[in-house]
């Protein structure tokens, strides 16, 4: 198995702070419940408030998968659509 870190970033629209930190939230218990989920922290930049960064690390790209088809991830996905003017998602491999 080769492990696997994530960092998702998330850009609130204006005014949509708070609906996207709350639904951000609701995610992270039942991540860290999955199979295969080694870290899965949220975090706001302290610098530009509108961002949030999830820092993830799972046991392997099957377990980022399965996290991916999640019925709790397909929720917060369509719940923050409108909220979101940005998102990006870094899959990475750990090298040093």
């Amino acid at each position: 198995m080769t492990e696997i870190a994530v960092v998702a970033i998330s850009v609130a629209k204006p005014g949509y702070e708070e609906q996207l930190r709350e639904a951000a939230e609701g995610i992270v218990g039942p991540t860290r419940k999955e199979q295969g989920a080694l870290q899965y922290d949220l975090h706001r930049d302290v610098q530009e408030p509108r961002r949030f960064v999830f820092v993830e690390r799972w046991e392997s790209q099957e377990a980022l998968a399965a996290h991916a088809k999640s019925a709790h991830i397909a929720a917060y996905k369509k719940a923050v659509a409108d909220w979101v003017e940005h998102a990006e998602i870094r899959v990475l491999s750990k090298i040093a």
